[in-house]
């Protein structure tokens, strides 16, 4: 609306006023519609489209609409799809009492390609958070990515190559080679894995070491050396060797859970580590 046209509108009649300010409106609002247009709705069953790539969200319970959630961004297995994940009664249900939003991006052909050091999904994982964060007010410092069987894989390359984004890395039942270089490797790392795991089997080091599935995190941390913390029991028949490394440099840690099942997501393991990682609320 132009200068002229509006001292116009402010000495005519009433009808004309109300009309130019009708107009101005909808002219300020042009924008916000065109935003909308371009982001449908998505949730649950829905997936949000990204190009030709999808990923779906599930929100957490009792958002008030306005507070930035935390974020966890979930990895799917081999052959697995975003929705898996959303439904899984060991993922979503842990995030959606905690007040955490879970992100579940669909790999292209089921299946992700973590083997190289920079793989294209790296470029989409970012994309999927970036789409998120137009959609919902998303606190920046409260990024967990987790995974599991092939998807830890996944998340560990990403947490290599994005780990100064990331508040916390929770895995499961899948590793990249030890040897990898990790050139931007993230604070805190937690991973669990079981000692008959025949889909991703626990790389062993030296003298049948467990310890060393998650050497790599150990070295890029600068840890000193490990201790057993005892037995972490989450559920009933199943018991994990509990290892920490809280001495490592720039106030870094790992921990590592050792149990004598195959290759599964443990009951309560994911809702744990949200608990450690998490900021605790004043009390």
């Amino acid at each position: 609306m132009s200068l002229s046209a509006f001292f116009y509108a402010m000495t005519a009649r009433p009808k004309a006023l109300v009309q130019a300010a009708m107009l101005a409106c909808a002219l300020s609002a042009a924008p916000m519609i065109a935003t909308a247009q371009t982001l449908p709705p998505c949730g649950g069953d829905t997936v949000c489209k990204l190009g030709n790539r999808s990923y779906n969200i599930l929100m957490p319970d009792d958002w008030d609409g306005v507070t930035p959630l935390p974020v966890m961004m979930h990895f799917h297995a081999f052959l697995r799809r975003g929705r898996t994940v959303i439904h899984h009664p060991r993922i979503g249900s842990e995030t959606k009492p905690r007040g955490v939003m879970l992100v579940a991006p669909s790999a292209q052909h089921r299946a992700w390609r973590f083997w190289q050091d920079d793989p294209a999904d790296i470029a989409f994982a970012d994309a999927v958070l970036a789409d998120v964060a137009k959609r919902y007010p998303v606190d920046q410092s409260q990024i967990y990515i987790s995974g599991f069987s092939f998807g830890a894989a996944m998340a560990w390359r990403y947490a290599c190559a994005r780990g100064d984004r990331i508040a916390g890395l929770m895995t499961m039942s899948g590793t990249i080679k030890q040897a990898s270089t990790c050139a931007n490797p993230p604070r805190q790392v937690r991973h669990v894995h079981g000692l008959n795991d025949l889909w991703m089997s626990l790389p062993r080091g030296p003298e049948h070491d467990t310890t060393n599935v998650v050497a790599l995190w150990r070295k890029a941390f600068r840890c000193g050396k490990g201790r057993l913390d005892g037995a972490l029991t989450l559920a009933p028949g199943v018991e994990f060797a509990h290892f920490t490394w809280d001495n490592c440099a720039g106030d870094r840690s790992v921990t590592l859970d050792i149990h004598t099942g195959g290759h599964f997501i443990p009951t309560g393991w994911l809702g744990y580590q949200l608990d450690g990682l998490m900021p605790k609320t004043p009390g």
